[in-house]
């Protein structure tokens, strides 16, 4: 009776071992398996759009600004932008460094929505920012983005000078004011105009110096015409232009006046 009983619990002892070895390996198994995922998933790429160089605050960015990157997924930050499109056209809020991984938090579309409290201005340390009355047909065809360089026309009405023909009238002439001005922004109306769903210009925001904001001023204080003209892309020198007035009309196109007494 008592072999029967020693033997007994040996067999109860075998199978508990037996379960507690079956149970170790399958627990065993499960946190392998697990380290292997995280592992895995650890080891996944995914492309980043980075800096390929240093970038200044407002600037707008450029193709060779960009570059794409691998980057572990479970290491890319929460607003990287992972596609080039994305990012070019917009404007940094902050300083970039080379390499580092744009964050959409951290740019903004140029094109300025008042209303949304967002504006994208690209001004040099040496210029100003003039708001200048969107008037011009360039301008209301909406035509003009930011980041276009435009030239300024003028025209507008001058007296003779003192001492000279009295009986002379003012006279109009037209000059090219400024050439190759930056756009750094554009301003739209808050609310559509007689119902259209597309807003309008109000401003153009033009990044000048502060001499040529004043003469400007001064055109636009007088009751000067202005036109914006729009440059090719690439193209930023000064092209030569005359002033135009009655007498270069009549000397460029050989025109004959006629008194009649």
């Amino acid at each position: 009776m008592g072999r029967l009983r020693g033997f007994l619990w040996l067999v109860a002892g075998l199978v508990v071992a037996l379960l507690a070895g079956v149970i170790a390996f399958i627990t065993l198994s499960r946190a392998t398996a697990k380290a292997a995922t995280s592992q895995t998933e650890s080891k996944a790429q995914a492309p980043v759009v980075v800096a390929a160089r240093a970038v200044a605050v407002r600037s707008l960015l450029v193709a060779e600004d960009l570059a794409l990157k691998e980057l572990p997924a479970d290491s890319i930050p929460e607003g990287a932008i992972q596609k080039m499109e994305e990012a070019l056209g917009k404007v940094t809020t902050v300083d970039l460094y080379a390499g580092e991984a744009l964050l959409m938090q951290r740019l903004v579309d140029p094109d300025i929505a008042p209303q949304e409290g967002r504006m994208a201005l690209v001004v040099a340390d040496d210029q100003v920012l003039m708001a200048f009355p969107a008037q011009d047909l360039m301008s209301k065809a909406q035509l003009l983005k930011p980041g276009d360089h435009v030239d300024l026309l003028f025209s507008t009405n001058f007296r003779p000078p003192e001492g000279g023909d009295s009986k002379r009238q003012e006279e109009q002439s037209t000059f090219n004011v400024l050439q190759n001005v930056t756009i750094a922004a554009i301003v739209q109306e808050a609310k559509p105009s007689g119902g259209s769903q597309a807003r309008l210009p109000e401003a153009i925001l033009l990044a000048v110096s502060p001499q040529d904001a004043l003469i400007l001023k001064f055109l636009k204080d007088a009751g000067g015409i202005p036109d914006m003209v729009l440059r090719a892309p690439g193209v930023e020198h000064t092209f030569p232009t005359d002033p135009v007035d009655a007498n270069y009309i009549i000397n460029r196109y050989r025109i004959r006046l006629f008194s009649v007494e």
